[in-house]
C-alpha cells in the first residue's frame, strides 16, 4: 500500500470564501500515482471547512445566507468565546459544514457523484491557513 501526503496553504483575504479545491485533489492524486484507495481531505484550522457539494453561484450565496442566519456574525457580544477576538461564529460554521471529506479512488479518479465537487470553506479569513491531502491505496 502507498501513502502520500500534502497540505494545501490559503490565504483568503475576505472574511468568509467558498473555494473549489478539486483540481488541486486531482494534482495530488495524479502525483501520487494511487489508482485504487482513498482521499482525505480535512481542514487544519477550527474556523476552516472542507465539504462536498455542486459549484453553482446561486447554492453558495444560499450558503452564505443560511450558515449567518444559523451562527450570526454580529453582535459579536453574543458569544462568550469571543474575548479578544471576534470569531466565535466561524467556529460553528465550521461545525456545520464539516471538517473533512473522504472520497473513493478508482481507476486513478476521484470517484464522484454527479456535480460533486470538493471545496475549502473559509470563515475566519485573511490569515494562512492549511488543508491536508492524505492518499492511501495501491
Amino acid at each position: 500500500m502507498k501513502s502520500y501526503r500534502k497540505e494545501l496553504w490559503f490565504e483568503v483575504p475576505t472574511r468568509r470564501a467558498l473555494i473549489n479545491i478539486t483540481p488541486q485533489i486531482e494534482d495530488c492524486l495524479k502525483e501520487s500515482g494511487i489508482k485504487e484507495g482513498l482521499v482525505l481531505v480535512n481542514a487544519m484550522h477550527i474556523t476552516a471547512s472542507v465539504f462536498i457539494n455542486d459549484d453553482e453561484a446561486g447554492l453558495h450565496h444560499d450558503y452564505e445566507i443560511w450558515l449567518e442566519k444559523l451562527a450570526p456574525h454580529a453582535p459579536v457580544s453574543q458569544y462568550r468565546h469571543n474575548v479578544g477576538e471576534d470569531n466565535a461564529d466561524a467556529h460553528m460554521k465550521r461545525q456545520i459544514m464539516g471538517r473533512e471529506v473522504v472520497v473513493a479512488v478508482t481507476d486513478g479518479r476521484l470517484d464522484f457523484g454527479t456535480w460533486e465537487q470538493i471545496f475549502y470553506g473559509e470563515f475566519d479569513g485573511g490569515r494562512r491557513k492549511r488543508a491536508l491531502v492524505k492518499i492511501i491505496g495501491e
